[in-house]
């Protein structure tokens, strides 16, 4: 089967949808890496800004914002889809009948809510300023340095949407399941010094593994030998 450059693009479209509903859906759950401790949808951001950076590589800048433009408009589709099924009572003949089922349903995707308000905002803003600064900084270095690009557009971008993410998911909270810190109160400071900057470090890891990935993604959409140097 061959694989156009519309083809190659459209894969790419899917994987980033995928990614970032999958990232919401699975994002509340954190877990040990060993090293330190994250919500496990950290596995998928990356992969986010680094097909958005691979297509405006290749299709520019107006073609990269359709995408996140698409991304949006599903997040906002699948928050409106939860609200709904969270609201809607459940039948006492399915498998949720069960009252801890219904409540775990409930108490899961109903959490998920506030998360899906929160991720969508940081989702928009950081990813249409990835747009914007990677192609500022392509014009900056003429074309040239892709990994300077894609490390300065994605590392700032990162951080706008970790910190919108935190404050919006969790500022003014009392209590959340979601660093098992009960009775804690989320002040702006708590949130950002103790939320939001750790995990934009770990991010930062994460993106700068990225480049290779980048490199390779963009020869791959363009139809060039991967392993092949100019």
């Amino acid at each position: 089967m061959t694989f156009t450059s519309e083809k190659k693009t459209n894969i790419l479209i899917g994987v980033f949808v995928g990614a970032l509903i999958a990232a919401n859906l699975i994002g509340l759950k954190v877990a040990d890496f060993g090293v330190f401790v994250a919500s496990v949808g950290i596995l998928l951001f990356p992969i986010l800004f680094v097909i958005t950076d691979i297509i405006e590589e290749v299709h520019g800048k107006k073609k990269a914002q359709e995408i996140v433009i698409i991304g949006f408009i599903t997040l906002v589709i699948v928050l409106i889809v939860t609200v709904i099924a969270v609201a809607l009572p459940h039948a006492s003949r399915s498998v949720m009948g069960q009252q801890d089922l219904q409540t775990a349903y409930d108490t899961i995707f109903g959490t998920t809510i506030r998360i899906f308000i929160a991720s969508i905002t940081g989702f928009l803003i950081a990813q249409l300023h990835d747009v914007w600064a990677f192609n500022f900084w392509k014009q900056k270095t003429k074309g040239k340095h892709l990994w300077l690009r894609n490390n300065l557009s994605t590392i700032v971008s990162q951080f706008i949407d970790t910190t919108l993410f935190m404050f919006i998911a969790f500022w003014g909270a009392t209590q959340t399941s979601f660093f098992d810190l009960s009775n804690t109160v989320y002040t702006a400071e708590f949130v950002f010094l103790r939320m939001a900057l750790p995990y934009w470090f770990v991010k930062i890891l994460f993106a700068l593994g990225d480049t290779p990935f980048c490199y390779l993604g963009v020869r791959w959409l363009r139809g060039k030998p991967l392993l092949k140097k100019e």
